[in-house]
């Protein structure tokens, strides 16, 4: 079983991989942006945009993570007009997640979908839209996120690494960010 669910994980990567040059347009928008880059999600999908709003951090792209949920409840307050929200969901149905999107409009947010339902509220709400493939989970239920989760994770990581590369991030900067560690240790000898 574990060698089969690898594979699965592995054959989404490759679906992936044969739509990976129609990002172009939303990775300029990300790139223009004048504020932070905002990860909300819930679940599986909130702990993959914690993780992208840490590795967006670490490459130089001013980012952080607000949970669905508490958005809410006040914490729309930590986003503000210049910056860009990216809600992910993989259905691009989960309401914790959708029903943030008429009030970071009318705060002048920029709003982008993370999810691979291109039809979805979500994907026709929000001003711009990450499509990634639409797949079978890994899990023998299909249920479990996991190559979803995957493909998230992987694009926002590629996304990531796109956007530290346009803004010449160097090996410097990321010591900047990362002093400590075995990384801080090893870039603090440079």
């Amino acid at each position: 079983m574990l060698k089969e669910v690898i594979r699965r994980e592995k054959d989404a990567l490759e679906e992936l991989l044969n739509v990976a040059d129609s990002y172009e347009s939303i990775v300029e928008c990300l790139n223009a942006c004048k504020g932070r880059i905002v990860f909300m999600g819930v679940g599986k999908s909130g702990h993959i945009g914690e993780k992208l709003a840490a590795t967006f951090a670490s490459l130089g792209v001013p980012s952080f993570f607000v949970h669905s949920t508490e958005a809410m409840h006040g914490d729309l307050g930590m986003i503000q007009p210049q910056d860009i929200a990216v809600l992910i969901s993989n259905s691009g149905r989960t309401q914790e997640v959708v029903q943030n999107i008429t009030p970071l409009k009318n705060n002048g947010v920029t709003t982008v979908a993370f999810t691979s339902v291109a039809d979805s509220e979500l994907a026709q709400r929000c001003d711009y839209k990450i499509i990634y493939p639409h797949l079978k989970e890994a899990d023998d239920l299909n249920l479990a996120p996991t190559v979803s989760s995957t493909l998230t994770l992987t694009l926002g990581d590629a996304i990531a690494c796109e956007l530290s590369k346009r803004r010449n991030f160097t090996r410097a900067d990321f010591y900047k960010y990362h002093p400590n560690g075995a990384l801080g240790q090893m870039l603090s000898k440079e």
